[in-house]
């Protein structure tokens, strides 16, 4: 039921006295929704009796396969045969290939601690509170700033190792020039605009993300006896 309100407005010179109050009050508003009445089923037997169909299907399929494929294995091991080259997981062939470039100490242990403790360090810090494009500002200093790392980092790469870490410096240069490119050319497409907006974190991510496929594709595909480089139907590694 609507009312209408009248309101008389009073001054006064004393306002402790007569307090004026204004107060607008409006009526209640609510979006309108569109209410549709679906058909509901419960989770149990519906969802979870398709859950199980499902996996008692693929664990047939792969039972299938063990029966009637034999798996990639090579001979029972022999202590007195080693072979060449001996091999890890592939899961580790990317560590495996940096024991190519130096010495144990620094790619098995000081590298992967690093990775670590810079994820164990990275929650207590202020980051990913505002996710800012990295050309959004400044663009000719943090530009400088991009190619004077890129070039300390392949001095370290090239220089420190017993052999140039082409692996690591490859992608970096190519991932320099990509997140390069907003700030040389901005405004020339909806690719630079899209690559413009990407994050350093971004950027640094891709790097070491390309840089381990990198490396673990070479150990598993292009090493061979004495770990040399070999194409991988020479050798017969596949």
């Amino acid at each position: 039921m609507s009312q209408t309100l009248k309101f008389k407005l009073e001054t006064d010179e004393n306002a402790r006295q007569s307090p004026v109050r204004l107060v607008v009050v409006q009526g209640e508003q609510r979006p309108a929704v569109e209410v549709e009445d679906e058909p509901q089923v419960m989770t149990m037997p519906h969802l979870l009796v398709r859950e199980g169909i499902a996996l008692i299907t693929f664990s047939l399929l792969l039972v299938l396969l063990a029966i009637f494929v034999d798996a990639p294995l090579e001979e029972m091991a022999n202590p007195q045969k080693t072979p060449n080259p001996a091999k890890a997981p592939w899961y580790f062939l990317g560590l495996q290939e940096l024991l190519h470039y130096y010495p144990p100490l620094i790619s098995g242990v000081l590298l992967p601690g690093l990775v670590v403790l810079a994820l164990v360090v990275i929650p207590y810090f202020n980051i990913n509170l505002e996710r800012k494009a990295l050309w959004e500002e400044n663009r000719a200093r943090k530009l400088a700033y991009v190619w004077v790392s890129v070039a300390v980092l392949s001095a370290i790469f090239l220089f420190t190792g017993a052999h140039p870490v082409w692996p690591l410096v490859i992608p970096l240069w190519a991932v320099a020039m990509v997140m390069s490119l907003p700030a040389v050319f901005p405004q020339q497409g909806r690719f630079i605009l899209w690559l413009g907006n990407r994050s350093l974190a971004f950027w640094i991510f891709l790097w070491f993300l390309i840089a381990s496929v990198a490396l673990t594709v070479i150990g598993v595909a292009f090493r061979g006896p004495g770990w040399e480089y070999t194409l991988p139907w020479r050798d017969g590694i596949y």
